[in-house]
């Protein structure tokens, strides 16, 4: 079987070299040309580990190949962004103009799968666009929807292991799409429709948004409370039936961040819960950004200078160089654009450059800073020791004090 995957990004990339690790032969398709440079040379673009040596080996046995135009296969999956537009509405144009390219090389019993994060319905109107520009083809192909669920980080061992759910709008269309991932996934596969298979993802996101909601509203409650949040969560956790989670400078990525908007747009009366959870984590974001301009204000006058600060991260979580929806992006460019004199050292460990901020290392940012400011809670600023020489604001639990 040869498959075709639109889109070489965080997940279409290592998805399709998974693939043809276990032997499927895989054309990866990129608008980027320096991702289809980089992918045929057997170089990683995104940072994920033990992903290189795989594409390396798949590269040199020719069982992937990189290219900016999709190729006759016999399974197509759009593996695209699904941004946000206005007043967060979410965009499918993405998925369209993916469809819309392999158009032309559907062939009867072909198998088309959405796996980007998508609203209700995007699905269904993927297939009307198929059958009304190849009414030929109508019934004789195969459609489903089925999304990824991978951590960053650690996407070889999820890719494989973790259960899949696999909506088709029939039920031949689902046991074809089955059949594909059975090839690589050792996961339970569940079979269900394609609508309940796109809720299915923006419930999972939306859960978990909804839940760091919770420990970020907590740590609002604490800071002005004076209790050490992080302490209070660990003893709250200690009740057999509770578990909490453990509050940051936000919520970020291209999913968490995004997908709730995914089901607010389309069931703004029901959905209250969800978008008062969204504005929670997005306030945070707001908050903490406020909380390093007065600390900068207080060291000012009480040290007659300007601070230097030390901005720790810009990923949107740990260990990763995705930089996509991060709070600590956001809250870094706040910062700056308030206090335009100020000297600001930016962090990111994971990214050796960055077209807006000038990067500094980490351990020299540590040590000139007179605020340091944490943002990311990388493993390589946890062997940065605690100091009250200096002014520290922990938001995302290195020091939990």
């Amino acid at each position: 079987m040869k498959a075709c995957f639109m889109g070489l990004g965080y997940i279409g990339l290592p998805t399709a070299i998974i693939a043809a690790k276990h032997g499927i032969e895989v054309v990866g398709v990129d608008i980027n040309p320096e991702v289809v440079t980089l992918t045929n040379q057997g170089k990683l673009h995104i940072i994920e580990p033990g992903m290189e040596e795989y594409l390396q080996e798949v590269v040199e046995k020719g069982l992937l190949k990189a290219s900016l135009k999709p190729e006759v296969s016999e399974a197509y999956f759009m593996v695209v962004p699904t941004p946000f537009k206005g007043n967060h509405e979410p965009d499918i144009s993405y998925v369209e103009a993916a469809t819309r390219a392999v158009l032309p090389l559907l062939k009867e019993n072909d198998l088309y799968v959405i796996e980007s994060t998508s609203p209700v319905g995007t699905t269904e109107k993927m297939m009307n666009l198929i059958y009304t520009e190849r009414p030929e083809l109508r019934d004789k192909i195969y459609i489903a929807y089925c999304p990824e669920r991978v951590l960053p980080g650690n996407v070889i061992y999820e890719l494989v292991h973790n259960d899949r759910v696999i909506g088709g709008m029939n039920e031949e269309s689902t046991t074809k799409a089955i059949a594909f991932y059975s090839q690589f996934v050792q996961g339970t596969l569940h079979r269900t429709n394609a609508r309940t298979a796109e809720m299915c993802k923006l419930t999972e996101n939306s859960s978990r948004d909804v839940q760091i909601a919770f420990a970020n509203e907590l740590s609002l409650i604490c800071d002005k409370a004076g209790i050490n949040v992080w302490e209070l969560i660990n003893l709250a956790n200690k009740h057999p039936r509770v578990n909490i989670l453990q509050p940051g400078c936000g919520v970020g990525g291209h999913c968490i961040a995004v997908d709730p908007y995914f089901i607010t747009a389309d069931f703004p009366r029901e959905s209250k819960i969800i978008a008062d959870a969204r504005e929670i984590n997005n306030y945070k974001a707001f908050w903490c950004a406020e909380k390093v301009q007065n600390e900068m204000l207080k060291f000012q006058l009480k040290h007659h200078r300007t601070p230097v600060i030390a901005m720790m991260g810009l990923a949107f979580k740990p260990n990763i160089d995705d930089l996509r929806e991060s709070p600590a992006k956001y809250i870094t460019t706040k910062v700056m654009q308030g206090c335009s004199n100020a000297d600001i050292l930016v962090v990111e460990p994971n990214v050796n450059e960055h077209k807006v901020f000038k990067l500094t290392n980490y351990k020299e940012a540590y040590e000139q800073a007179d605020i340091v400011v944490m943002l990311v809670a990388h493993d390589v600023f946890r062997e940065l020791p605690w100091t009250d020489e200096k002014v520290i604001l922990d938001f995302c639990g290195i020091y939990k004090k």
